[in-house]
């Protein structure tokens, strides 16, 4: 508990939210001193991670990797820890508001880095840091540039491949983690199919023959180390296996305070967790008992499955609702929309069918000329036997797919998205995000659409059903939260994890044991419930603040408006009161 104690002191010096303090070190002094050392820091950041550069916008990075040799990996380390030194002597006295602002963010995002690579040990003990190495996704994905242009790129990262993963193999340590092994394997099998199927497929009509010689040379050689890497895993590394996984409760209470800025112990946040669970099923039961009180929740519940679209309206019915939930966002003032372009509602790319039901993917902050966005759906597989493609619609029942909606596109993700890019936030605001505010906003937008109404019509059944569905995939996110804690400081394995969820999500032994595995490696997957209990907090209080002048559009397209920073962030810019700054959760 010592280990605890120093670091929950050194949350109220490292993150000191209430005030600036009075900094008497001889060290970066001003506003241009900072912005000179953040621009400094950016460009050796980004040059070291150019995957993340051109996933920002940035196309210089083009056709770049990270160098992840030993030697390299230590000049990076070396070159954050000497910018942390920078920021830990700056006199925030001197620096603006806004300035201080980014300070923090650039702060914590430097003390996350460092962690990621002493106590998490990234490069040393996680397969999956290099099973999917070799993405060159981006470049079929996204019209930024002209396709031969983006094939030279791809053929510059594959002709990379075996290097990198030569690397890896030596960067790892002895005896790795199973879960993470296994996970990695699957990582590269998909990579390794994506680069030998789909990514041909997206380059077949290329008529430069010299070109996709070149390519197709790379290609090859990429799945080949990428297949080499997956067999290395499976003969060298699975036999060698542990399941030491758990992170450990010092490492879990840094996670919390350099990703989020809480002090808060573990068990303190797992019994809030715990406390919310349980009336999370009390708000489940209710809304059951309404739709049909002669049946157990939980078979309510899984009869809400059945009233779902065809594999043929599944695409075409979502884009209409998804329109019915942007006019309700207009028609109710819940919330600012800053343009009128539309994310396109489309079939989720073959290479990406393994990753989910439905996902959103927007453009870089950065981006200027591939600048749609995308909500992606999972399509049947006409190939499916016709249970197969039962099973796979009952996951798009009508509530559900609008709660996805809703958490993806409006007011979830895109919205997000939108406020972001017409905002004035800066640079270090645009490239540096707070997991629990990105996650916890649009899984705090299904909750706040439930309760103003959406979908129910004034129809109370109606309602309890889209209530239901919402209930449902809170309690997801609330067992996260507990398995997370439990997994990481409590010692529960992997089989415990899968009870959990399944006694309190109430689904099957194969979704309820891929989420308990997700525990393992995604620690930080407590932050959706965070994020979501941190806005209502902030809500609440800043509702009592404004009294009559509160609006639920005012409170929204502030909270959107400051870039994607920690929510006790957001509570000092939006709170008056000194006094409730640090009072989150």
């Amino acid at each position: 508990m010592k280990k605890i104690a120093s670091i929950i002191i050194l949350g109220a010096a490292l993150l000191g939210c209430q005030q600036k303090h009075a900094d008497t070190a001889k060290g970066l002094s001003g506003d241009a001193a900072f912005q000179k050392l953040a621009d400094s820091y950016l460009d050796g950041y980004l040059a070291w991670r150019p995957a993340q550069g051109v996933a920002l916008g940035y196309h210089q990075y083009d056709g770049k990797v990270t160098d992840i040799s030993k030697a390299s990996l230590d000049k990076e380390l070396a070159r954050l820890k000497d910018f942390d030194g920078q920021l830990d002597s700056a006199d925030t006295a001197s620096f603006s508001p806004k300035v201080f602002y980014d300070y923090r963010i650039l702060r914590s995002a430097v003390k996350q880095e460092i962690w990621s690579f002493d106590d998490l040990g990234t490069y040393t003990k996680n397969p999956m840091t290099y099973a999917g190495a070799v993405d060159v996704s981006i470049y079929i994905k996204r019209n930024f540039a002209p396709i031969e242009s983006r094939i030279k790129s791809i053929i510059a990262i594959e002709k990379q491949a075996p290097k990198i993963l030569a690397d890896a193999k030596l960067n790892l340590s002895d005896s790795l983690a199973k879960p993470y092994i296994e996970t990695a394997i699957q990582i590269a099998q998909g990579s390794a199919d994506f680069l030998g199927g789909d990514l041909k497929v997206a380059l077949k009509d290329v008529k430069n023959d010299t070109l996709m010689k070149a390519f197709n040379a790379a290609n090859t050689a990429a799945i080949a180390a990428v297949n080499d890497f997956a067999t290395y895993l499976q003969k060298q590394k699975l036999p060698k296996a542990h399941n030491h996984y758990a992170i450990g409760e010092a490492n879990y209470q840094k996670m919390l305070l350099y990703n989020e800025g809480i002090t808060l112990t573990p068990e303190k946040i797992l019994e809030i967790g715990l406390k919310e669970l349980k009336k999370e099923q009390d708000s489940f039961n209710a809304a059951a008992k309404i739709i049909n009180p002669n049946k157990k929740p939980v078979d309510v519940y899984h009869d809400l499955q059945k009233d779902h679209p065809t594999a043929e309206t599944l695409i075409p019915g979502a884009r209409k609702t998804l329109e019915q939930i942007r006019q309700f966002l207009i028609d109710k003032s819940i919330v600012t929309m800053p343009s009128e372009v539309r994310v396109k509602v489309e079939e989720t790319p073959q290479y990406a069918r393994a990753t989910g039901t439905a996902s959103m993917d927007t453009p870089g902050p950065f981006e200027t000329t591939a600048t749609e966005a995308y909500y992606y759906i999972t399509p049947v597989d006409p190939k499916w036997t016709a249970q197969q493609k039962e099973d796979w619609l009952r996951q798009f029942d009508f509530y559900t797919t609008d709660n996805v909606s809703i958490h993806e596109a409006y007011p979830g993700h895109y919205t997000q998205f939108l406020h972001l890019n017409a905002s004035s936030a800066t640079k270090i605001e645009k490239i540096f995000g707070s997991y629990a505010f990105i996650e916890g906003w649009a899984h705090y937008c299904e909750k706040m659409m439930a309760d103003e109404g959406y979908g129910g019509n004034g129809d109370s059944v109606k309602a309890a059903k889209y209530r239901l569905a919402q209930s449902g995939d809170a309690l997801l996110r609330l067992c996260r939260l507990c398995v997370s804690i439990k997994t990481h400081t409590q010692g529960m394995t992997v089989d415990e994890g899968t009870k959990f969820f399944m006694d309190n999500w109430y689904q099957g032994d194969k979704p309820s044991r891929q989420e308990a595995l997700r525990g393992t490696f995604d620690p930080g997957y407590l932050f959706y419930t965070i994020g979501k209990l941190e806005l209502l907090k902030l809500r609440e209080d800043y509702k009592k603040q404004e009294g009559a002048n509160f609006t639920l559009k005012k409170f929204h397209d502030q909270v959107l408006d400051n870039g994607m920073p920690q929510v006790r962030m957001l509570r000092e810019i939006m709170l008056k009161d000194k006094a409730t700054w640090g009072d989150a959760l």
